[in-house]
């Protein structure tokens, strides 16, 4: 069969298919090109799911006629020159107006802002009509119809009108976090107006435009520097967190990814805080010289190729686990939020307001005046009550008695212990309601994970070494981290050209498969350049142990016992949740119990 040239509109109908594989794809590429025109308000109306219409205005530079001809000519673009190893432009390929015009109907109008008139150019199926002038004002309008129309096999892989809505909301989240400075309009037929103010350099308050008020109050600033690459952001609390990871933002020199190697080092991160199936919730910048980057990997520019992927990610895991030790033991605002929505079913103040007007006699708030007094019968059931008592044991580090009322102590002083597990403090400005055995576990695991790290983990000597076939690439890899894994107990050496030889496994984990733990640590090696997984199985395993080893719930405990395990939490990273990621205590403000009773 002999050889032939394609035709320029085939070339670009098979470039479609990677650059606009749905409409949110061509979304993201027209907005931006808005942002590399350097625009502060970009408008986004739709229809159809972005099928039917999809058009994008901005208030930008804008083009005149010659540029107008050559933005619709694949790779022709004002954005990169000769070299890719200095990328700073959101776009670069030149790709993404012809493969859209090659699929769909597509116009564009622009005018300078320094011309007294615009033009307009439009695309069909690949075929290019003559360039004609235009009323607009400055900037540019590109509107696409019916996408998809030239290679209809392509509709039938898409999904319903809301899903593709969906997917276009999000990516227009996406870009609104990483230019809060730009104001974002996303309209239609097919959605209700959303819109996203400027908020300057204020980021935070774009991420509580985008992610909910709730996350201004339960981030952790992040700022943090390694090598020249730095990383900036906010990272929620870990009882802060979603059931899926779709409130993971990550951002590397400004451009929106989703890079695996970020999201498995924020998982990391959060390694033993969250519960399984729960993801945290942050938004991460990552800033550093673009040489040091690939992101021409994919037509699509989501995914980025680091040059030092491990740097980059013992970057963000330390960060995080710094800002969580940091900051991150405070419990999460949802918690007191639940707690209030609990209370209300039974608290119907409308059922309670007086007919006739308010008055002191009739309200519901009127000062309670009893008239039965309290040695009637109702106060009967109190009689058998008493402080709680426990014997002592040496559970917590002396600690001096019962605060007074007025102490100062984040976490409050022990008022009482209810159904034998869990401790309610009172704060300077509401109650704290403890777990005790959640609390106590997290305190255990933390004092084992600081001891792991401390020194070297003893180890148990094979008495015949444990010989491990592997591909010799394999071998070379696990060589490299041979220093690391010996300072958790695991001792290997090379033993021929393809196969380890485990002469010594981590006494912590009791029977080891040695052949399993050995490929997977090189499976995780050349996947991401790190031995962490038996770090991981290591604290697993003193998780399980501090669960077993802690307070158990039903023990009464007395009240420096409990005054105690409050000092404790106070002074211990984490100690907001437990190793399985549920919240070890829940804080109500006093301003929440008086709008519980109708008094605010």
């Amino acid at each position: 069969m002999a050889i032939r040239q394609l035709s320029e509109t085939l070339i670009n109908q098979i470039a479609a298919g990677e650059v606009i594989e749905r409409p949110a794809s061509a979304a993201k590429e027209l907005i931006e090109n808005a942002l590399d025109a350097g625009a502060t308000r970009i408008e986004i109306a739709t229809a159809g799911g972005g099928k039917a219409l999809l058009r994008v205005s901005d208030n930008g530079s804008g083009m005149d006629a010659a540029d107008l001809e050559l933005a619709v000519r694949r790779h022709c673009t004002s954005k990169i020159s000769e070299t890719l190893e200095d990328i700073r432009t959101l776009g670069f390929r030149g790709e993404a107006l012809p493969s859209i015009g090659s699929v769909a109907r597509l116009s564009i109008a622009s005018r300078r802002r320094d011309s007294t008139g615009g033009h307009e150019i439009a695309v069909t199926g690949g075929k290019i009509a003559h360039m004609r002038p235009a009323a607009a004002n400055p900037g540019t309008i590109v509107e696409v119809r019916d996408l998809f129309f030239a290679t209809p096999a392509r509709l039938k892989f898409l999904k319903t009108e809301k899903a593709e809505a969906g997917a276009i909301t999000e990516i227009v989240k996406r870009m609104a976090i990483a230019f809060p400075a730009v104001r974002f309009v996303l309209s239609g037929s097919d959605r209700t107006t959303l819109e996203f103010p400027a908020t300057g350099d204020d980021h935070l308050a774009r991420m509580a435009q985008v992610l909910g008020k709730e996350f201004r109050d339960n981030a952790i600033a992040l700022d943090a520097e390694r090598e020249e690459i730095s990383l900036t952001g906010f990272a929620g609390v870990p009882t802060f967190n979603r059931g899926n990871s779709a409130h993971q933002y990550a951002f590397v020199n400004g451009r929106p990814v989703q890079d695996k190697l970020i999201l498995s080092a924020i998982r990391g991160a959060y390694a033993e805080t969250i519960p399984s199936g729960r993801y945290p919730v942050a938004v991460l910048s990552i800033t550093l010289d673009p040489a040091l980057v690939d992101v021409n990997v994919h037509p699509a520019k989501s995914d980025v190729r680091f040059r030092d992927p491990g740097l980059v990610r013992g970057l963000i895991v330390g960060a995080i686990r710094e800002a969580l030790a940091r900051d991150g033991s405070r419990a999460a605002t949802t918690g007191a939020s639940d707690m209030l929505r609990s209370f209300r079913p039974g608290f119907q103040p409308n059922s309670q307001r007086p007919q006739g007007g308010w008055s002191a006699e009739t309200s519901p708030s009127r000062p309670y005046q009893p008239t039965t007094g309290f040695g009637e019968r109702p106060q009967a059931s109190f009689d058998g009550l008493s402080m709680p008592t426990a014997r002592a044991e040496p559970q917590f580090s002396p600690q001096p008695a019962a605060p007074e009322p007025n102490a100062r102590y984040p976490l409050g002083a022990a008022r009482a212990q209810i159904h034998a597990n869990y401790i309610v403090a009172q704060t300077e400005d509401g109650l704290v309601i403890v777990d005790q055995h959640a609390a106590h576990e997290r305190l255990v695991f933390e004092a084992m994970r600081k001891a792991l790290h401390s020194k070297r983990l003893a180890s148990q000597v094979l008495l015949i070494p444990e010989i491990v076939d592997i591909p010799e690439e394999d071998c070379d890899r696990l060589m490299q981290h041979a220093a690391e894994l010996s300072e958790l107990g695991l001792a290997i050496e090379r033993f021929g050209p393809g196969a380890i030889a485990v002469r010594e496994t981590p006494a912590m984990l009791g029977e080891v498969d040695a052949h399993g733990l050995i490929r997977q640590l090189a499976d995780e090696i050349a996947e991401w350049d790190t031995a962490s997984g038996l770090s991981a199985k290591l604290e697993y395993v003193a998780a399980t142990m501090a669960c077993h080893g802690s307070v158990r719930s039903g023990r009464r405990l007395r009240p420096e016992e409990m005054n105690a395990l409050l000092r404790e939490m106070e002074v211990t990273p984490g100690s907001g949740q437990c190793n399985h990621g549920r919240p070890t205590y829940i804080e109500l403000k006093l301003s929440d119990i008086e709008r519980l009773f109708g008094r605010s």
